[in-house]
Parts: C-alpha cells; sequence; structure tokens
C-alpha cells in the first residue's frame, strides 16, 4: 500500500516543477500547519455525502491519489465507447462524466479563491447539465481527457498548497449557503470519488477490455 508521505510527496510533484524554488519551499513548510478537516458548519448539507468519501486529514494527498485512481480508468476506457455508450438513455458518456468532473473543480477552485482572498462577494450556483451539454468533452479521446483532469488538477493543487491556515477557514457564500475554502477543498475530492464510483459500476463496457 503507498503510504500518505508517498502520495503527498507524488501530490506536490504533480505542481511544484514550474514552481520557483522558494515557493516550493513554502509549499513544504505550510503541510505542518494545515488546519484539518471542515467543521459540519462549514458546507452545506447536500456536500455531505461528498465529503464523506474523503476520509483523509492531509487533502492534498486524498487529492492527489484520487487523481490516479480516475487516471487509471480513463486510460483503460475504449475510445470509441467512451464517447459514446451511456447505460441508459438520456445519460452522460465518460467523456462527458469526466468533462463534468474538470468543468466543476475549475468552478469550485475559483469559489475557494475568492473566499481565500476575503472577497465577501456572493457567488452564483451553476448549472452543470447545461456546462456538460454546452462542453467538448464528447469528441475527447480519453488520453485528451486525462491530460485535461491533470492540467486542472495540477491548478488546484498550486492554489491549495500554498494558503494560510486563515485562508483555509475563511467561509463565504455560493450558491445561497455558506462553505469555507477547506470545505470546497474536500469538495472537490469528494465529488470526484463520487464519479469515479459510477464509472467504476455502470461503466464497465465501456472498459477496453470489454
Amino acid at each position: 500500500m503507498r503510504s500518505t508521505l508517498a502520495i503527498s510527496q507524488r501530490g506536490h510533484r504533480l505542481q511544484s516543477a514550474s514552481l520557483p524554488r522558494a515557493r516550493r519551499r513554502y509549499t513544504a513548510g505550510m503541510l505542518a500547519i494545515f488546519p484539518g478537516r471542515p467543521q459540519p458548519d462549514e458546507h452545506p448539507p447536500y456536500a455531505v455525502k461528498y465529503l464523506a468519501r474523503v476520509p483523509e486529514e492531509d487533502i492534498l494527498a486524498a487529492l492527489a491519489a484520487s487523481l490516479e485512481d480516475t487516471d487509471s480508468f480513463i486510460l483503460a476506457a475504449d475510445p470509441v465507447r467512451a464517447q459514446s455508450w451511456r447505460y441508459e438513455p438520456g445519460k452522460w458518456t465518460l467523456c462527458d462524466v469526466i468533462g463534468h468532473i474538470c468543468d466543476t473543480e475549475r468552478v469550485l477552485a475559483y469559489r475557494a479563491l475568492r473566499i481565500a482572498r476575503g472577497d465577501t462577494t456572493p457567488l452564483p450556483s451553476f448549472d452543470h447539465d447545461a456546462y456538460v451539454t454546452q462542453a467538448p468533452y464528447s469528441a475527447f479521446t480519453p488520453a485528451e481527457l486525462a491530460a485535461e483532469l491533470r492540467t486542472v488538477r495540477a491548478a488546484t493543487l498550486s492554489l491549495f498548497s500554498v494558503l494560510t491556515p486563515e485562508a483555509w477557514t475563511r467561509v463565504g457564500t455560493a450558491g445561497g449557503h455558506p462553505i469555507s475554502v477547506r470545505a470546497l477543498a474536500w469538495f472537490i475530492c469528494g465529488h470526484e470519488r463520487h464519479h469515479l464510483a459510477i464509472l467504476q459500476e455502470r461503466y464497465a463496457a465501456v472498459a477496453a477490455s470489454a
């Protein structure tokens, strides 16, 4: 089994290669003063099921580990079936699901940035179904989707890896609900794991060996 330290180090490698040396030192120092898991009053009720999928205390390590699991599933998919197969009429394809994970992470990370910087402006909700309809992901290959998700995750890790303890615990408003920066980090990870579990359960026919 991979150790937490190994996962954490790998997670930081995803985003550290392009960082100046001084910032990498700062990032490593932040690990010792990470403020811990979000409290129940830091997120809306609908987020509970997502946060429950992330029992880890080190959210940066969890985000790195989850990316590896999703990446493995994507790259095992048959390119044609990934773009076209649906387990029921009207449901998303694998490409749609991964695109939804990418777009949702972008939105949640943007909310985290605004709140972390002390912005108290209420942030709007977004229609994820409409985003999928307008997105180009149905034309992506599994390899392109994997690269897209890695790019998004690297940016997310870059943001979270340099937050101060005060920034992690700041609370703002998004979609009409209070939510903290650290709750958004756990939300991103849990949301990915939620959809990966659905993919593993219902999209076995997309696997290249099926």
